[in-house]
């Protein structure tokens, strides 16, 4: 009589090759592949993955979108970019990604905030018989704004604390990463298309410090931009280490203070680039494992998750 092993067969909606390919073709307009929509159709998604090499059936496509926490009816909103150089930006980034030396140093680059201090929600092991309960009106203990860089090769972050989000804000940002990357021959700097990400005064400050003039007198490195395409936050990598921070110390939080706040966010972020100063093929295996996608670029990405992003 024949042996039959038995084994548990698994499914296209659970093979990462399949999740990839997915949300690789949501993120792009459909006129990316020669459908003349501006949003997807179920039909429409399912014919060009199959013509992509990947033939997977329209309820494994519904599976595989709602497991990542989002509803089709958003993805006008939230998975597609509308920009008509989507797949021109995209293939840039790969570019200098696939060619970075290691002299070079590329930086995706966002804000986290403005968000309140005060009791927030979310679940909580609690004992039998107990209920736990977050005031209806609260009053803030103060905001703020984290304003950061990731180094995408080294999963390093630098950060700090900002009133507002503009423009002076940004050079902020560029001046501390020209210091501490001085020593490197190339700085990319990536970001979404927050108006003040791309003002005229911070492409003046870059064209400044690309000057003969000024690198000879401080020493600086090279500084290139490599902005994402418009309404493509998911494919900004340091959203997704937001997100793991806002699940670890923001989540379910209830802070004395801003201050006590800061100190939980400094802790959170020294013991994160120190984890991956000592593990730097590891990313997203401690407490930063809550981060929704790991610290490298993909078009697959889902970055922005969009219960903790702001």
């Amino acid at each position: 009589m024949p042996f039959y092993q038995n084994r548990k067969e698994v499914k296209k909606f659970e093979q990462s090759k399949y999740k990839d390919a997915v949300f690789k073709v949501l993120h792009a307009p459909p006129s990316s592949y020669g459908i003349n929509r501006t949003t997807w159709r179920m039909e429409d998604l399912y014919y060009t993955l199959r013509q992509e090499g990947f033939p997977i059936c329209k309820p494994y496509i519904r599976k595989i979108t709602k497991d990542a926490g989002y509803r089709y009816l958003k993805a006008k909103k939230v998975l597609t970019s509308t920009d008509p150089e989507y797949q021109e930006k995209l293939q840039e980034i790969t570019r200098i990604l696939s060619n970075l030396k290691p002299n070079e140093k590329f930086f995706s680059i966002d804000e986290y905030g403005p968000f309140a201090i005060k009791i927030q929600g979310g679940k909580s092991l609690v004992a039998p018989g107990e209920e736990k309960t977050i005031p209806q009106w609260q009053k803030s203990k103060g905001s703020l704004i984290i304003t950061g860089a990731l180094e995408l090769s080294t999963n390093q972050m630098t950060y700090f604390y900002s009133e507002k989000k503009d423009t002076e804000e940004m050079i902020k940002l560029l001046d501390i990463l020209l210091e501490e990357y001085k020593e490197d021959e190339r700085i990319y700097l990536s970001w979404d298309a927050a108006s003040w990400h791309a003002s005229q005064k911070l492409y003046e400050k870059v064209e400044k410090v690309n000057s003969s003039e000024y690198k000879e007198n401080h020493k600086t490195p090279i500084v290139e931009l490599a902005p994402l395409p418009s309404c493509a936050q998911f494919l900004n990598v340091i959203e997704s280490v937001f997100s793991g921070m806002a699940r670890a110390i923001i989540h379910n939080s209830n802070y004395p203070s801003v201050e006590d706040c800061k100190r939980a966010v400094d802790r959170y972020f020294t013991e994160r680039n120190q984890h991956f100063k000592e593990n730097p093929k590891r990313a997203g295996n401690k407490i930063w494992g809550k981060e929704i996608t790991k610290a490298e670029f993909s078009e697959s990405n889902n970055c922005k998750d969009p219960r903790y992003c702001r």
